[in-house]
């Protein structure tokens, strides 16, 4: 694979890739800040157990509710105009948690928290794609994903310092984020508008085209795409969010690890997926990519079918956390961002995001809900559940994602990439 050069270009859209990125960040920091947060809250402001579970919901509602939106407004009134004011409600929420007197203002906190965190995500990936240079648009997206895994750590390292701090260290975690969403928000306010909607948006204004619509998206000439990316983001998310969200009671609770034990081999298959997403970043946007897709499906079900089939035992749960670590990489959720941006068109990219986002949270959170009976009752059932998943994903990314005729490159140099006659532009 040859290296571009360093041109101007190339550092205005990397330094827009790391800026808009942000928003993987602060998503993945909102999410599991709050994880943390709310249990040092607990004593201080009296949190029920029932209550740490309304607001646990109410943060994944939120960001789905959030994404949905959010994605619309921007494909209408543009990605900076959206990143900014959502960076501004992401900090005002992170403020009132931050000062949270009592429960109550928790609820407000992580509804505003939760909703601009999901409304940042699709104009954001959408800004990387439309600002990259030709044949560097995957790499750049694949490049949030890396925030959005950089933020884990990150955020652990504040709760193993201020975790014996009680409420103290409940408000200096949320004290965290809006500082990050303060200079982000500052950064993006130089940011320019993505060139392809200010584009389209001229064109608009002069009656050339119709302003977007959701009506457009449902038609025939995109539905296709937009049900393949969501229907694979939705089924590939079941396996990375059960595998993210239970892991500790897995390994507590079946395998008869210690919460210590966990956290360890938590960290290092988080450090294989952080590998793994940098590989990704270097083939994404070469012949290789599908090959990787293929192979990533393959050795995913295989992690998934090792407990399944020996049992679950610590090692075992620690080579699914490996194996799964790097193959779900290549073959998950990365690669929806990728795909959201090259399927559909400007005039609907990050409306599209938004509904595939919002879809995904609901059926992760619906599987979520049944996943500890199913754990309790057999966590091998579970795995060859997760394994299957996995399997079905993989062909609808094969058969039917990698199939749709790409649009972003042919929007961006229509003389060089003619668009398909079956996917005009809007």
């Amino acid at each position: 694979m040859s290296l571009n050069p360093m041109t101007p270009e190339r550092r205005r859209a990397w330094w827009t890739a790391g800026i808009a990125g942000m928003a993987s960040y602060l998503d993945a920091g909102a999410i599991v800040t709050t994880g943390t947060a709310l249990v040092l809250y607990q004593d201080e402001l009296g949190i029920t157990s029932g209550q740490f579970g309304q607001l646990s919901a109410l943060l994944m509602v939120m960001i789905g509710l959030g994404a949905l939106i959010g994605g619309n407004l921007s494909d209408r009134f543009g990605r900076r105009r959206v990143f900014t004011v959502t960076m501004v409600l992401y900090a005002v929420g992170a403020l009132i948690l931050v000062a949270a007197p009592g429960v109550g203002a928790l609820y407000l906190g992580i509804l505003l928290l939760g909703f601009a965190s999901g409304a940042d995500l699709p104009p954001s990936l959408a800004m990387i794609a439309e600002a990259a240079p030709e044949n560097d648009e995957g790499k750049m997206v694949a490049f949030s994903h890396v925030l959005w895994m950089i933020a884990i750590p990150v955020v652990n390292v504040f709760g193993i310092i201020v975790g014996g701090m009680g409420a103290t260290g409940a408000r200096i975690m949320y004290g965290h984020l809006l500082v990050v969403a303060l200079v982000v928000l500052v950064l993006r306010m130089r940011l320019p508008e993505s060139p392809l909607w200010a584009r389209r948006q001229v064109d608009v204004d002069t009656g050339a085209v119709d302003r977007a619509s959701l009506k457009d998206l449902f038609s025939r000439r995109w539905f296709p795409a937009l049900a393949g990316v969501a229907l694979f983001y939705a089924i590939t998310n079941i396996a990375a969010n059960t595998n993210g969200q239970f892991s500790t009671y897995m390994y507590v609770n079946v395998a008869g690890a210690d919460v210590s034990t966990a956290s360890a081999m938590s960290l290092v298959g988080l450090g294989c997926s952080i590998a793994a997403s940098l590989f990704l970043m270097r083939i994404v946007d070469t012949r290789y990519r599908m090959l990787a897709f293929l192979l990533g499906t393959v050795a995913a079900v295989i992690a998934c079918l090792v407990p399944a089939v020996v049992g679950i035992s610590i090692l075992a749960l620690v080579l699914f956390g490996v194996v799964y670590g790097i193959s779900g990489i290549v073959s998950g959720e990365p690669m929806f961002k990728v795909w959201s941006q090259e399927l559909i068109p400007t005039a609907h990219r990050s409306t599209a995001q938004g509904v595939s986002i919002a879809f995904a949270r609901a059926v992760a959170a619906g599987v979520g809900l049944v996943t500890p009976a199913i754990l309790d009752r057999s966590a091998e059932l579970m795995f060859l559940f997760l394994a299957g998943v996995i399997l079905v994903a993989g062909l609808i990314g094969l058969l039917w994602v990698a199939r749709r005729p790409k649009v972003l490159q042919a929007e961006k140099d229509p003389t060089t990439h003619p668009q398909p006659a079956d996917s005009p532009t809007s």
